[in-house]
């Protein structure tokens, strides 16, 4: 499965869906421009925005984090978002695979309720996927405020 089922990987999604470990991100990529199998480049503690300043524009990356955000004055919600980054100087033979391969990580990191594709780091805003997040969660309890 080009490297998804490695050990590493498993125990970063794990330590990202866990309430009691402070990791809340993880990537993927290719260990080198000629590198064949994806493999778990980054782990962090610092949510979305280190995530995206981790991604490269000259790669094909999968990231996944924790997000958590106020449901209402009184609690919050824990969601999941699949990062597929296509940067924009990707080769065009790593951007063709991402169709398929997408498939492969969707499946190793199955637990998510958006998945989000960029190539610029300005569509990975918290305040974006928030709110894509509250439109995929059904119920709004925050009242349509955000």
């Amino acid at each position: 499965m080009s490297g998804l089922d490695a050990p590493d990987i498993a125990a970063a999604y794990a330590a990202v869906r866990s309430d009691k470990d402070a990791t809340n991100w993880l990537l993927i990529s290719y260990p080198s421009a000629v590198g064949n199998q994806l493999t778990l480049t980054a782990t962090g503690t610092g949510g979305l925005a280190e995530l995206a300043q981790s991604l490269d524009a000259a790669e094909v990356q999968y990231g996944y984090v924790r997000v958590e955000y106020a449901n209402d004055a009184e609690s919050t919600r824990v969601k999941f978002v699949l990062v597929v980054w296509i940067g924009e100087g990707a080769r065009v033979m790593r951007r063709a695979r991402v169709s398929v391969e997408s498939g492969d990580v969707k499946r190793v990191l199955a637990h998510h309720s958006v998945a989000v594709t960029a190539s610029d780091v300005g569509e990975l805003g918290e305040g974006e996927m928030v709110a894509r997040l509250r439109r995929a969660g059904g119920a709004d309890y925050n009242g349509g405020r955000g």
